[in-house]
């Protein structure tokens, strides 16, 4: 990988390609296996669920995919680079580029608008949308120059969406994206984030222990004590609008 890695406009095929993916935590004597051997692809345009226990490794296999961890052992390539054994500066590189990340908290600035919010991202990026692009996206259209305080759960973990999608990633990873909010916001959440994949093709991951929210998936993953026990297609996606739970 060098440092013109960027993220393509159109993708098709293998994005991400997993073999015996370990990861083990060394907490003094003790060893903690976080990922016990993890085989997987990923493709461009899926929108994925990982299910799984607290502890199963769903948020450790993540941070890997997204190259805010490393590995222990094992093979990790993104489109053709190998990412387990890349430098500091070729994962800065990567996750600048190619990931765009949603957590369970939204990790707003306060003192900033949703508009400024988005324009942190936008002002790094080569080939962005505006941040007024990103938050029409995602229903926001008219609250871009609201502060985080004046918004609803909902709206600022839309902004966070926004702002994670505005660089075009190849890739979107949400942890846990609804685990903050009640069932009504969180389906307005879920719609945002199935529309950015359908409408822009981007490669979708999402953790959560819901099995809900497994419908709206094209393939659920079932993680337990570290690998993928099972994995299935889902032969129709439920619109998010539709899933109850």
């Amino acid at each position: 990988m060098n440092a013109e890695l960027s993220p393509p406009q159109v993708s098709t095929g293998v994005v991400f390609e997993a073999r015996d993916l370990r990861k083990i935590y060394h907490t003094g004597e003790l060893d903690v296996v976080a990922l016990g051997g993890v085989d997987l692809e990923l493709n461009a345009g899926e929108l994925v669920c990982l299910l799984g226990a607290s502890g199963s490794g769903k948020s450790t296999l993540l941070n890997i995919l997204g190259g805010l961890d490393v590995p222990t052992s094992g093979n990790l390539i993104y489109k053709g680079w190998p990412l387990d054994g890349s430098d500091e500066n070729t994962l800065t590189l990567f996750r600048r580029n190619c990931v765009g990340f949603v957590f369970q908290f939204y990790n707003l600035i306060p003192s900033l608008t949703a508009r400024e919010n988005v324009a942190l991202i936008t002002a790094i990026s080569r080939d962005p949308m505006t941040p007024e692009e990103a938050l029409d996206m995602v229903g926001l259209s008219g609250r871009m120059d609201h502060f985080p305080s004046q918004l609803s759960g909902g709206e600022q973990q839309r902004v966070a969406i926004a702002r994670a999608i505005a660089k075009r990633p190849e890739v979107l990873l949400c942890d846990e994206p609804t685990g903050a909010l009640d069932v009504t916001t969180g389906i307005v959440v879920l719609e945002a984030v199935e529309r950015i994949n359908r409408e822009l093709g981007t490669l979708t991951v999402i953790i959560t222990h819901n099995a809900v929210m497994a419908e709206m998936a094209d393939r659920v993953l079932h993680l337990s004590d570290g690998k993928i026990v099972s994995s299935h297609r889902n032969e129709v996606r439920l619109p998010a609008s539709q899933l109850k739970w």
